[in-house]
């Protein structure tokens, strides 16, 4: 009889588990915004195109696009350097940096040198706590 102490983990998938109990999560809870609210939600067609042409398309595209290619990536830049969370802090770097230019109103020296800080500093800081502190795994 195993003890219920016992704790075994696989590495290849562990980071896995949350974030797809988050997702289901999330889907529920959309699916019963959707069946509540069904009325409300089929009235406001023309409310939401007021606002899809108001938008700035190509931040909130370009962030979307930047997010999905970030959670794309980390797995395949952290398989090279396996266990060591470099795929996490590489490719957050990136993300950071892109997202921070992406949102800049003026792009001169004095604006950017604060994006780049913030890129480079934050998620290092973040990898760190999570690898040293705390001995979580990140892709």
């Amino acid at each position: 009889m195993e003890r219920l102490t016992a704790v075994t983990v696989d590495f290849d998938t562990s980071h896995l588990l949350f974030p797809g109990i988050i997702t289901v999560v999330l889907l529920l809870l959309g699916v019963m915004i959707l069946i509540q609210e069904r009325k409300r939600i089929a009235a406001s067609g023309a409310y939401w195109q007021a606002i899809f042409t108001r938008m700035d398309k190509l931040r909130f595209f370009g962030t979307l696009a930047a997010t999905l290619l970030y959670f794309c990536a980390m797995v395949p830049v952290g398989d090279i350097w396996p266990n060591t969370g470099l795929g996490f802090l590489i490719c957050s770097v990136f993300y950071v940096f892109l997202v921070g230019m992406l949102f800049l109103h003026q792009r001169n020296r004095r604006s950017v040198i604060p994006v780049v800080l913030t890129a480079l500093i934050a998620p290092t800081l973040v990898w760190w706590l999570f690898t040293e502190l705390f001995y979580l795994t990140l892709p």
